[in-house]
C-alpha cells in the first residue's frame, strides 16, 4: 500500500522542516520519506496493510496540522 501526499504553498517549507526529522523514526509496518523543496512538500508512505497505511497518513496529516498551527499561533 503506498500514499503521497503533497503540500503546496507558504506553509510546506514548515511542514517539510517539521516532519523531516519523524520520517527517520519506526512506524509499525510503514515507512515514510519527506522530499521536496521550495513551496512543496511530499510525504510518501509505504505500508505493509491498510491499517498501517492509515496509521500513518493519520499520524503524519495530524502533525502536519499542528506545526501549522503552532506557526500561526507563534507568529500571530
Amino acid at each position: 500500500m503506498q500514499a503521497r501526499i503533497t503540500f503546496q504553498g507558504k506553509g510546506a517549507s514548515i511542514v517539510r522542516a517539521s516532519l523531516a526529522p519523524e520520517a527517520g523514526r519506526e512506524i509499525p509496518r510503514s515507512q515514510v520519506r519527506v522530499v521536496g523543496d521550495g513551496d512543496t512538500v511530499e510525504l510518501l508512505i509505504d505500508a505493509g496493510d491498510v491499517s498501517a497505511l492509515r496509521a500513518a497518513l493519520n499520524s503524519y496529516l495530524r502533525w502536519a496540522q499542528l506545526a501549522l498551527d503552532v506557526h500561526g499561533t507563534v507568529t500571530a
